[in-house]
Parts: C-alpha cells; sequence; structure tokens
C-alpha cells in the first residue's frame, strides 16, 4: 500500500476487501447448513470469523509495512462499518461507543481464540462453538460444528498460499463454503 497510491485510493482497496469479506460471511450455506444463527450477533460473528482469518494471514507477512497497513485498515473499516450500523438500528450517540468498545473487545478475544486454535492450543470446535454459537459445547457435539471446522481449516490452508499481491488488490482468497454433508 506503498508507493504512489493515493489515501483515498487505500482506503477504497481496504474496504473493496472488507465488503468482499462481509459478502463472504453473509453465504446463506452458513446459517442454513451449517446452522450459524442468522441473527445480527450470528452475522457480527461470522464477519469476525473471517475478518480474523484474513488478519492472521496478513500478520504471516511479518516484514511487509503493507500487510500491517492492510491489517489495521481492516480493522478500522470493521468497526467504523459496526459504528454505522448500531446507528441505523437506533443505537443513541452516547451508547454507540460502549458497544463499538465491547466489539472491538469481542473481536480480540475471538481472533485469540482462533489463532490458539489454529495453532493447536485447543480445539477450534471449542472456539467455534463458543463464539458462533454462544457456549462451549452448545453445538460442539453436532455435525455442523466439526464441518465449520474443517471450512476454518481449509480456508487458511489456502489463504497461506494465497499471495499477498491478491489481497493488497482486494481479494481475499476466501474459499467459497460448501454444504456441510460435501465437506470432505
Amino acid at each position: 500500500m506503498s508507493g504512489g497510491t493515493t489515501k483515498r485510493t487505500k482506503r477504497r482497496l481496504v474496504e473493496d476487501l472488507y465488503y468482499r469479506i462481509v459478502a463472504q460471511a453473509r453465504q446463506p450455506v452458513f446459517y442454513r447448513d451449517y446452522l450459524v444463527p442468522d441473527t445480527i450477533n450470528g452475522r457480527f460473528d461470522m464477519i469476525l470469523l473471517l475478518t480474523a482469518l484474513i488478519v492472521r494471514r496478513l500478520r504471516a507477512e511479518s516484514q511487509s509495512e503493507d500487510a500491517r497497513a492492510l491489517a489495521d485498515g481492516l480493522f478500522e473499516v470493521l468497526f467504523a462499518d459496526m459504528d454505522r450500523s448500531l446507528r441505523e438500528l437506533g443505537v443513541g450517540d452516547i451508547r454507540v461507543g460502549k458497544k463499538v468498545k465491547a466489539m472491538a473487545k469481542a473481536y480480540y478475544g475471538r481472533s485469540k481464540a482462533y489463532d490458539d486454535a489454529l495453532d493447536g492450543k485447543q480445539p477450534l470446535e471449542t472456539a467455534l462453538a463458543r463464539n458462533l454459537y454462544g457456549e462451549p459445547g452448545a453445538q460442539e457435539g453436532a455435525p455442523e460444528v466439526p464441518a465449520l471446522a474443517a471450512y476454518v481449516r481449509r480456508t487458511m490452508t489456502s489463504l497461506e498460499s494465497h499471495p499477498l499481491e491478491a489481497l493488497m488488490a482486494g481479494d481475499p482468497g476466501i474459499l467459497a463454503p460448501s454444504e456441510p454433508r460435501q465437506a470432505p
């Protein structure tokens, strides 16, 4: 994101990447077949999950200032969108800041849980059950949770080889979800 790119163009690239992540998170298969709750919170958590995977991929580019700037930009755009969404839902100005702060805290907690799981420190199914389905064990035994964990692992593996240049151009490289019964 360096070079001759203007600040406005950089922001537009980050926004394009973010809205592609959001479009992926809104895929009906997540709610219909993986049984992620089709609620404001469920959709928020899917956006956080996919954003956390992209940010994890960007952090792997530890020598790239552009990757760091893109990760930071994604975070800013994510929470600007959450601020806007809360206001559209009628949340008052005084409460918006507190709610956005709580959402940021949720992002960091979930992101750490997913990182720990992908690093083998805890089962990914446990993190997904707690964060997407409400509490540990809530859906852990249901076939949708292992299927969603398999999707997340496949997506992360794909992202690890996804070119940084493609991410910088707004291509998130997130795999399309398959129906759980079709997941390998």
